[in-house]
């Protein structure tokens, strides 16, 4: 790969040179006669002589295991140290250390010190070493963290992040070559974009490091590069990188170095197989074909090397070392020098490559996504050279059929059989600034916490081999530390401060924090649901018990709707006993004839009964496997894509007509305490008319199912459609002051009924604003409109409230996805103000959504996360409000809702710590228990 640099070389350097390679082949080559001296040095001219000994130090290369070199830990700063940064030493004092040390259990009470990219000492700082540090610096940055919690940097193995750009671009989109499935000679570095504006919002998560992954469209996809996240003086991709590979530039390199890991990607499943049009057959075959061709390529070189090193000198004559641009790195996999990422799903995938791994005899360092493998433990024990770790989401399945069976309780199950469990992100799949949040719910539904904060720490780490600089905070690591303002596994954890190569990256560190518990959540009891995960093979009856009557005791506090400026109410703080019947709470604290008779009795534990949450955005009942059509009602006709079929006239379509019950999303919300679902059709600009149902109702026919039949007419306005803005917007106009129609446009006319317009752009809602007063004055009747997504919604708060208008924020973790979602107001701890304190401060009547399916479970960790920070301005009734009451206010139900009810056992609604185990449900006259 290019030519030789010896000839280029002054004299004096090419016998420096040459001393250097007699050295090296003392220490490299065996030789036990005079024969090899005189052949090898002797009969050879400087040029062969130099040739030969550039082969033998590449043939000893090749088979260099990668690592750090012996003398890692002797440096006294760090390679990625930032001296043009003047960055002063710092002391982090009082801090509450959880070190990744002793498996996870290390916790020291103590102080951090970080000096020159480093971490000099921890725990028990000793005084001489401060003042060394002060004496050569002249300075040291002094942090009183007054016990809070330190970690070290969060390490996301499974990121897109900056070659999926943000905001998402046709110019910045470089996560997927689809010009071949097998390309494993391409990199991701060649399209990592430095203007990614997900880098703030991953710092600000307290993510320091970053596995560059290309997609998974290709069986093989290319080499993955890791990165840290914070911005360097250079601004380049390369500045960014973290111990890159020697052969990042090419062969020529010195080969004495101890060789530095590469990584790779591989993908299979449903992704190749959609994006060219083939099977799985199509890929276990393009598979073992690139593995031969890298396996002739390797059996090449060493044919070649055992020649050489046999000092067969004759039978080289004239032939180069073999090598091939296309295949080395693969070639590099199958002498395991490759921390190899493989993306898939199901057992029939995983068994493929575990089988492909013992067939050429390769090393996986994980599998990533892996819905199925906690249904598989001793598959994955085959894997040629080791078990893999596995990445994994911690509640986002079922969008494809090959997600379907995933489980929350995967990480738990994985762990008791001894694999290594790694938390990813995805990104931007899931924001990674909230990669902690998963490792927080694989916590809540059973993971040892210790193994939760590894799952992103040192776990992560060691899987892609940086686990002797990276992810454990220990003298000579690397400083990338995190100050946290509650216990990392709490809900809304929020970093006051975090450090990437100890240079600060929060401009206002400690100034916007979400404040929670400093203890380790004490999470529920999940057992049966665990064992019956495993046992249905992720499809568990999810059906509950439903029961005529119940009395719930050790009960804490009860909300019911009604009453208080929020429309939600705390009826008593000391409840003692709640006893229901028919859906009905029959008697509060004196329940002591209640309890005679024969109905369930349900111990709360110090929990809590408060009013079901409402949920909107994701598509419930009308969406079950979303890139399965043959499972979803699918998408309306948009009239502004084409010509409207006669056969529909001037109908429109509506949600209650395509609704299916039963489904896994459903049943889950349901058990996640959401009683009421309100879905509008899925469509772009003119979707449809939204109904309201009850997720525990088995079929439309239960009586109640239907809460009400017609909600809101729903419309969407947005950039990112084919039709320009101004064609939408004139659309619509026409609809408000034409005649005639569909009889719910008619309502809408009259302000009879509430026009919800999924919208995302400040300026688009600026004109929907004056189309509303424009619409008002020349019909004289109120148009009742609410925006729903509304990312830049805070850039005309008082504007949006003297209109009158409601917003839903379907982004409760804002993230810019798109071009009209770039001006989001990014909350604690990059701003004080999260979307929704802003809107509430200005007046504006709020509410929360979820826009995915799977999501609509954790509603109430929603509305808890804007609570937590909220910097004391919500309340609990306020927070309850945003899924319930603000919610039907903002959609315009008129009638009163069912006073249905959800019990939480072992803590509140909003706390990690509580469970679901009853609804009693006024809608379905029933209560349903999951215990």
């Amino acid at each position: 790969m290019g030519s030789s640099p010896w000839a280029t070389r002054p004299p004096f350097r090419r016998w420096a040179y040459l001393v250097l390679f007699i050295i090296a082949l003392v220490c490299i080559v065996p030789f036990h006669s005079s024969t090899f001296l005189s052949s090898v040095f002797l009969q050879s001219s400087p040029q062969e002589f130099a040739r030969r000994s550039q082969i033998l130090s590449k043939c000893a290369y090749i088979r260099s295991k990668p690592g750090p070199p012996p003398n890692f830990h002797d440096r006294t700063q760090s390679d990625r140290y930032a001296d043009s940064e003047n960055t002063p030493p710092v002391l982090v004092r009082n801090a509450t250390i959880w070190t990744a040390a002793n498996d996870g259990h290390e916790v020291l009470n103590g102080d951090l010190l970080i000096h020159r990219g480093l971490i000099k000492a921890i725990g028990n700082v000793p005084l001489s070493l401060i003042r060394q540090v002060e004496s050569k610096h002249g300075k040291l940055e002094v942090v009183d963290v007054h016990g809070a919690w330190v970690t070290p940097g969060i390490v996301d193995l499974h990121s897109h992040i900056g070659v999926g750009s943000v905001p998402e671009l046709n110019g910045a989109s470089d996560t997927n070559s689809r010009k071949a499935p097998i390309l494993p000679w391409l990199r991701s570095i060649d399209g990592l974009n430095t203007h990614d504006a997900s880098y703030e919002l991953a710092i600000a998560g307290g993510v320091t490091t970053a596995q560059i992954l290309p997609g998974s469209a290709n069986d093989i996809g290319g080499q993955a590069f890791i990165m840290k996240l914070r911005p360097t003086a250079e601004r380049s991709p390369s500045s960014m990188l973290l111990e890159p590979p020697y052969t990042l530039n090419g062969s020529h390199f010195d080969h004495s170095l101890t060789p530095r890991w590469r990584h790779m990607k591989h993908a299979c499943g449903e992704n190749p197989s959609r994006v060219y049009g083939m099977t799985r057959l199509d890929s276990g075959w393009n598979f073992r074909a690139a593995y031969d061709s890298a396996r002739k390529l390797r059996d090449a070189q060493d044919d070649f090397c055992a020649k050489a090193e046999s000092n067969s000198w004759d039978d080289l004559a004239g032939n180069a070392f073999p090598e091939d641009l296309q295949w080395e790195s693969l070639v590099d996999v199958l002498r395991g020098r490759v921390r190899l990422s493989v993306h898939c799903y199901e057992a029939v995938d995983l068994d493929g490559i575990v089988r492909l791994t013992n067939e050429f005899e390769f090393p996986v360092a994980s599998f990533h996504h892996a819905g199925e493998t906690y249904l598989v433990p001793d598959l994955l024990k085959k894997t040629w050279g080791g078990t893999p770790a596995i990445a994994l989401f911690a509640s986002n399945f079922r969008k494809k059929r090959e997600a379907y069976r995933g489980s929350e309780f995967a990480p738990r199950v994985l762990a008791e059989h001894g694999i290594d469990v790694v938390m990813k992100s995805d990104h931007p799949v899931v924001n990674s600034r909230y990669l902690l949040h998963e490792a927080a719910q694989a916590h809540y539904y059973g993971l040892n916490p210790a193994l939760a904060l590894l799952s992103v720490t040192y776990t992560p780490a060691t899987a892609m081999g940086m686990g002797h600089r990276i992810g454990m905070l220990k003298a000579g690591y690397d400083a990338d530390v995190v100050i946290w303002s509650s216990h990392p596994l709490s809900l809304a954890a929020t970093p006051t401060q975090v450090y990437i190569d100890g240079i600060p990256q929060l401009s206002h560190p400690g100034r916007h924090v979400a404040k929670g518990p400093t203890t380790s959540p004490r999470t529920p009891d999940f057992d049966s649901e665990k064992v019956a995960a495993v046992a249905h093979e992720g499809i568990p009856p999810l059906e509950p018990r439903s029961v005529k009557g119940a009395l719930f005791v050790n009960v804490s506090g009860l909300y019911m709707r009604g009453g208080g400026s929020t429309g939600v109410a705390r009826i008593s703080e000391k409840v003692g006993s709640v006893g229901v019947e028919d859906g009905r709470v029959v008697c509060v604290s004196q329940c002591s004839d209640f309890a005679q008779g024969a109905a369930d009795i349900v111990d709360l534990e110090g929990g809590t009964i408060t009013p079901g949450l409402t949920s909107f955005g994701a598509p419930l009942g009308l969406v079950e496997i979303r890139l399965e059509p043959s499972t979803n009602d699918g998408s309306v006709y948009n009239p502004l894509d084409g010509d409207l079929p006669a056969i529909l006239g001037d109908t429109i379509m509506r949600a209650q007509d395509g609704l299916m019950f039963g489904g896994q999303n459903l049943l889950l919300a349901y058990r996640g305490g959401v009683t009421t679902a309100i879905t509008a059709p899925s469509g772009t600009f003119l979707q449809g008319v939204s109904t309201a149902f009850s997720p525990g109702a088995a079929h439309a026919n239960v009586k109640n199912a239907s809460v009400v039949d017609e909600v809101a007419l729903h419309v969407g306005i947005s950039m990112s459609s084919r039709i320009g803005v101004s064609t939408q917007i004139a659309a619509l106009r026409n609809m408000l002051f034409g005649e005639g129609g569909d009889k719910v446009l008619r309502r809408v006319r009259k302000g009879k009924i509430t026009l919800v317009v999924d919208v995302e752009s400040a300026d688009i809602m600026a004109t929907l604003l004056r189309l509303k007063d424009e619409y008002e004055a020349h019909s004289g009747r109120e148009l009742r409109m609410t925006f729903a997504g509304a990312t830049e919604a805070h850039l005309l708060a008082y504007e949006i409230a003297r209109a009158g208008v409601s917003v839903i924020v379907t982004q409760s973790k804002p993230f810019p996805s798109t071009w009209e979602q770039r001006r989001i107001l990014a909350g604690p701890p990059i701003t004080q103000e999260s979307l929704v304190t802003a809107l509430l401060k200005a007046g504006v009547n709020v509410a929360i959504g979820v826009i995915d399916e799977y999501n609509a479970r954790n509603t109430r960790f929603e509305a808890g996360w804007f609570l937590l920070t909220s910097n004391g301005f919500i309340d609990r009734a306020t927070a309850l409000a945003l899924a319930t009451t603000n919610l039907e206010k903002a959609l315009g139900v008129q009638r009163e809702m069912p006073q249905d009810l959800v019990a939480y056992r072992g803590g509140d609604v909003f706390e990690f710590e509580a469970k679901v185990v009853g609804v009693i449900s006024e809608t379905l006259g029933r209560t349903d228990l999951f215990v």
